[in-house]
């Protein structure tokens, strides 16, 4: 009797043991975060500093601790670049002791940090690059793709578009990844609509002149002019356009990735009517503006962005999911990461096998001047877009993770 109540009382003197074990199973005894992105380039309205923010606001709204572990934030300038990405992606892991890495916001860069995550076996979480490759050819057992991608960019826009009449197009892309996989998604919706692609013509990242570019666009008389860039390519682009004419005749110019920051960086007057296509929308819903409205008192009054809000997001499921597994070692948590549905009032939806978060897209269309309220106040959304419709069906996949 006496042996059996002994070994009993050992055994659960055990199990307490490992519980305790389990429960500070966070490595470096802190639970850090990288957010790698570009604070100074040519996409540092769209995610850079806000993104940082938002990492943050997560990080204070869970409380600044985990398992009694202290939540770190840190962050990197990778001014785009992929070789800074890999480098910055490298020093996180390797000397600053990251967990996670969460931004990103072009191709290039996130491609480049996304090798480094998986040679390190650390989670990359992609908020701002949109190219489909992330989780198609390109997918790593330790990445998310979080906000949109190309496929939801060409099925929103490109085909409300076509949708309109306006058949013919001709593109003005960015010459690297992003550019390319958005002229080629969206040119497939366009021909499988009844459309038609006349040409394209490739321009170099950050470009200065857009002259050339458009006027090339502007001859080609085609009835769409599609511009497959970003940020301050996206503003240069449209800019030209309407020292060009363009804006207001035949010709419509559609940008196929925008954002709030780039409408307040043209104004209403140059953008209105122009549709888009965003995973999220500041002023969509109540529980969007509540978050928003505590961005802006934080960030000079300025909504965040849907790159942004999607960095709040991606932080707190990341650290809801070390919560539940009790540890910050990467298989388990992303084990945890694709096992449930997200529903945080800001997204809604399930990270598939290929890394790619399945949720609503929205399609937008720029105010009037007449009908906005205040500078934020930059568009509605003109359709809801279903998660399944917005993203690439796992049949069609190329992704090594994806069963056949």
């Amino acid at each position: 009797m006496k042996k059996t109540k002994i070994a009993s009382l050992l055994a659960a003197g055990l199990l307490s043991a490992a519980g305790s074990v389990s429960a500070q199973n966070i490595s470096d005894n802190e639970v850090r975060i990288g957010v790698l992105t570009d604070l100074s380039g040519i996409y540092s309205a769209i995610e850079g500093p806000g993104a940082v923010l938002a990492a943050q606001m997560a990080a204070r709204d869970f409380g600044g601790k985990i398992l009694g572990k202290n939540i770190v934030i840190t962050s990197a300038d990778t001014q785009s670049k992929a070789d800074l990405a890999s480098s910055k992606a490298r020093e996180m892991f390797e000397k600053d002791k990251v967990d996670m890495i969460v931004g990103n916001v072009s191709t290039a860069s996130a491609l480049a940090a996304m090798e480094v995550a998986e040679q390190k076996n650390k989670i990359s979480i992609v908020t701002g690059a949109a190219s489909l490759p992330i989780t198609n050819e390109k997918c790593t057992p330790v990445n998310i793709h979080y906000v949109y991608d190309t496929y939801a960019l060409s099925r929103g826009t490109g085909k409300a578009v076509v949708d309109t009449g306006k058949k013919t197009w001709f593109f003005v892309t960015a010459d690297y990844a992003f550019g390319h996989t958005l002229e080629r998604d969206t040119g497939e919706v366009v021909a499988a609509n009844g459309g038609k692609v006349l040409g394209s013509v490739k321009h170099p990242i950050n470009t200065s002149d857009f002259s050339s570019f458009m006027a090339q666009a502007q001859a080609s008389k085609a009835d769409v002019i599609g511009l497959a860039n970003a940020g301050g390519d996206t503003i240069g682009s449209v800019k030209q356009a309407a020292e060009l004419g363009i804006m207001g005749s035949k010709q419509v110019v559609v940008p196929l990735l925008m954002f709030t920051s780039d409408i307040q960086a043209l104004g209403l007057k140059t953008t209105a009517g122009m549709t888009f296509t965003e995973g999220w929308y500041w002023d969509y819903n109540d529980s969007n503006r509540k978050f928003a409205e505590r961005f802006m008192k934080e960030f000079k009054g300025k909504a965040p962005t849907s790159v942004q809000a999607g960095v709040y997001s991606a932080t707190m499921q990341y650290l809801k999911a070390i919560e539940a597994t009790k540890t910050d070692d990467t298989a388990p948590v992303m084990k945890h990461l694709k096992s449930i549905e997200i529903n945080d009032g800001l997204f809604k939806g399930k990270i598939r096998a290929d890394g790619k978060f399945e949720h609503d897209m929205y399609l937008l269309e720029v105010k009037k001047p007449s009908e906005s309220k205040n500078p934020n106040d930059v568009a509605k959304v003109i359709k809801v877009i279903a998660a399944k419709d917005a993203t690439l069906p796992l049949a069609q996949s190329k992704c090594k993770l994806v069963a056949k």
